[in-house]
């Protein structure tokens, strides 16, 4: 299920403003008479099967392509929430920078060193970089820059530059630069994908409410993940699918922004991110009218949408809606429509809503009822718990991490003159309504 646009964050000001937030990489320009540098990063290999809690290195490697040495260049390596610097060197300053708009977060070294790059050599680092994986990591990433500016942490989304103390940061003189080393070295910025053996327990609650006919309830649908990892999917798709089935005998009022209607009793509802850390998740409000009393009834919530092999436990991928609608001739609490959920990419569409930073198992809220109405209140059904009206949505499947898809910590990234211009954006703090 695709993010909508409405629902991304968005820059803070016009043009000007975000000029203003740039977090320059590249070279500045030239002064007269002098060529721009034109300095490349090597490519990173993948890094594959990493253990959380254990530490890995990968080589980098540098080379000037211009035709002048460069006295001194600033090498800024930036890794995905799940990861951070394994070792701090003095020469270095390290800080994290808050997510923004449709990007994540991400954990940063900004090292200067201060020793000339020969034109046409290819440079490494003396001692690999270090890395280490959280105890969350699993689908993340290594982005290296490298720039003769000193890069700007942000417009106040990050945290302060923290100097390292270790041994500074060094590089080598490796070889003189063939055509290949020139392909190999093709822009100042390059970046991995770092895939990490873990799992996350992606889970639904339902809920419970109670009221007469002509009555209007609030029934809250949550969707949490419940770790270790923190999980990235693709990028502009929502992180999940949930699937609601709305009770026999009601009809909805008002669903929640994120949701969209695949009939009028079955809705499909999707993320406000492409990722969701541990405990996050999502909270659906559905305003619903109990039309006729019928007892009893009950609606199906499921995960349907990207596949989840990294998700082994299936007991709470459904849950309920259970409504208690008063006496009637018709108890059996069946779901307002039929058919297969799993695997569906739903339909996008619908407006409205505003996006919810749940993400731990939460109740209903306190419906408004119509004239004469109770004013009830919703409670909550956890999935793989009765009521229960079969199984539903997806199995967790098992078998290796998927492809790691780089989730864009760096398409901010923009070519400007020899170097590189990074848009650092904070997430607008506004919300939909």
């Amino acid at each position: 299920m695709r993010i909508r646009p409405s629902r991304s964050r968005t820059l803070r000001g016009g043009t000007a403003a975000v000029a203003a937030a740039l977090v320059v990489l590249g070279a500045v320009p030239a002064l007269a008479g002098q060529p721009e540098p034109d300095l490349g990063v090597g490519t990173i290999a993948p890094v594959e099967g990493v253990q959380p809690g254990s530490s890995f290195s990968t080589p980098l490697t540098f080379l000037n392509k211009g035709t002048a040495p460069v006295p001194a260049v600033w090498v800024t390596y930036a890794v995905s929430p799940g990861l951070k610097a394994d070792e701090t060197h003095e020469n270095c300053s390290y800080y994290t920078v808050s997510s923004y708009d449709e990007m994540p977060g991400a954990n940063v070294a900004s090292c200067r060193i201060e020793q000339p790059l020969k034109p046409g050599v290819v440079y490494g680092t003396a001692e690999p970089v270090s890395v280490e994986a959280l105890g969350t990591a699993f689908r993340d990433e290594l982005r290296v820059t490298i720039g003769v500016d000193e890069p700007d942490p942000g417009d106040g989304g990050s945290s302060r530059p923290v100097r390292g103390t270790g041994d500074p940061l060094t590089l080598q003189e490796k070889a003189p630069a063939t055509e290949a080393d020139r392909r190999a070295h093709p822009e100042p910025v390059a970046e991995a994908g770092v895939s990490a053996a873990n799992t996350a327990d992606f889970a639904l609650t339902g809920a419970e409410a109670k009221g007469g006919a002509g009555d209007e309830v609030t029934a809250t649908v949550t969707f949490a993940n419940k770790g270790p990892a923190r999980v990235q999917g693709a990028l502009d798709e929502s992180v999940a699918t949930v699937d609601v089935r709305i009770p026999k005998g009601t009809s909805v009022v008002k669903a929640h922004g994120y949701c969209d209607a695949v009939t009028r009793t079955h809705y499909r509802c999707g993320t406000s991110q492409s990722w969701v850390d541990v405990d996050g998740g999502e909270s659906y409000p559905f305003v619903l009218r109990i039309d006729k009393a019928v007892g009893r009834t009950a609606g199906e919530v499921s995960l349907t949408g990207q596949e989840r092999p990294f998700d082994r436990n299936a007991a709470n991928d459904t849950a309920q809606i259970v409504i208690e609608t008063g006496e009637g001739s018709d108890t059996s609490g069946s779901t307002g429509s039929t058919g297969s959920t799993g695997g569906s990419t739903g339909s996008t569409g619908g407006t409205g809503g505003s996006p919810s930073t749940g993400g731990s198992d939460s109740t209903g809220g306190t419906g408004t009822g119509g004239p004469g109405s109770s004013g009830v209140t919703g409670g909550t059904t956890t999935g793989g718990t009765t009521p229960q009206t079969g199984t539903g949505g997806n199995l967790a499947a098992t078998g290796s991490v998927p492809a790691l898809p780089l989730a864009g910590m760096g398409a901010a990234a923009v070519a400007a003159g020899g170097g590189i211009v990074w848009a650092v954006r904070r997430r607008s703090t506004s919300r939909e309504s």
